[in-house]
């Protein structure tokens, strides 16, 4: 599975340089998703994992496929987005099928760089953008429920439906986000909430777009203190960035990245700790096959067992399921083949109540 996440936040709050950075890591990447069909609003980028080049170069693989994940950028929103100002409605049905949101929020001054609000308010700006999700949510629950009261005449799960939406309705009117919403166990108002993909049910992670100067202890962190304090109070995760920095990483390899991070004292990107952040957002882990062309990571949540997980790579892996072949990441590296995993006794078979760990190196049996 391949993590989606939406990146919101208002006009001018450094998106638009974020977004394109990551383009640029996805164009730099392009020859290792050949089959990948990129959207004009999306962009697919590497996930970051060291250990996958660490087993490619043991095993001598040619070709080390990461995982991905998928970017969506919308337009900055602004105050009356929910009901169409810039384009509001189209461009949040953009991210209605992602699964985390990256609100991104200014914490630096720029006289250069106008702000929509007239100065930088990070407090001011999240109240904005989040107001706007919640009122474009109570829309679409308000357009469900004129539905479901026609069909609620003759059909009991519409009723059930109908009874459980307008609950929702008055959650999200009185300020609540849908995330906080008790969901009852009800197949036909789950099915609902499934197809309305509300945006306020979403994870959020605040990304605080933070000046140069403050990489290096140089410029003042109120703003994203209050950012920090805002996430803590929702309990989401904060991370921050520099997308002015993001951009310039893009266009140097490898070790002349590591040099300017170095300089700035980070030791990774920001695109690395948003990725890191989703992952964590989610409960996702990610584990490793090899054959003899390639090495590849894959992306499973932390609770799933080994037939799901030879699921992601095909669904005919997870019908035909006999068994798995786990070694772990650390086993691995220590004796540096999968013969000598063997003999060392650490490679373990598997059945279909093992639950997949991070960094597991596995080798699924089937039969279809």
């Amino acid at each position: 599975m391949a993590l989606s996440i939406g990146i919101v936040g208002l006009p001018n709050v450094g998106k638009s340089t974020l977004f394109n950075a990551l383009t640029k890591a996805q164009h730099a990447q392009a020859a290792n998703y050949p089959f990948c069909t990129i959207e004009p609003n999306k962009a697919t980028v590497a996930v970051p994992d060291e250990r996958l080049r660490v087993l490619a170069n043991l095993t001598h693989r040619r070709k080390a496929t990461p995982a991905t994940v998928d970017f969506c950028d919308i337009a900055g929103l602004v105050r009356g987005a929910s009901k169409g100002e810039g384009l509001g409605n189209q461009f949040l049905a953009h991210i209605r099928e992602c699964a985390v949101l990256i609100h991104v929020v200014r914490c630096f001054e720029d006289d250069n760089i106008a702000h929509v609000g007239g100065k930088v308010d990070p407090l001011r700006d999240m109240d904005t953008v989040e107001t706007e999700l919640l009122l474009a949510d109570i829309q679409s629950v308000e357009r469900r429920i004129e539905r479901l009261r026609k069909q609620a005449k003759g059909d009991a799960g519409a009723r059930a439906a109908l009874e459980g939406m307008e609950r929702l309705l008055s959650h999200l009117n009185d300020g609540s986000p849908a995330i906080r919403f008790d969901l009852p166990v009800d197949d036909a108002l789950r099915e609902t909430w499934r197809e309305l993909g509300l945006l306020t049910a979403k994870k959020v992670i605040y990304c605080a777009n933070i000046h140069e100067a403050a990489l290096t202890g140089g410029a003042d962190h109120a703003g994203l203190n209050a950012v920090r304090n805002f996430a803590a109070a929702r309990g989401a995760e904060t991370t921050s960035i520099c997308a002015q920095v993001e951009a310039e990483l893009q266009g140097l390899d490898e070790q002349e990245q590591q040099e300017l991070l170095a300089a700035y004292g980070v030791t990774e990107s920001g695109l690395a700790r948003i990725i890191r952040a989703g992952y964590r957002s989610l409960g996702l882990i990610s584990y490793f096959t090899m054959n003899e062309r390639e090495t590849r990571a894959w992306t499973v949540r932390d609770d799933a067992k080994a037939p799901q997980a030879a699921g992601a790579i095909h669904g005919d892996f997870e019908r035909g399921f006999i068994r798995a072949e786990v070694v772990t990441y650390g086993d691995y590296v220590r004796l540096k083949s999968e013969a000598a995993c063997r003999t060392a006794g650490v490679m373990r078979t598997e059945g279909r109540d093992y639950v997949v760990r991070d960094g597991d190196v596995i080798h699924f049996l089937f039969n279809v």
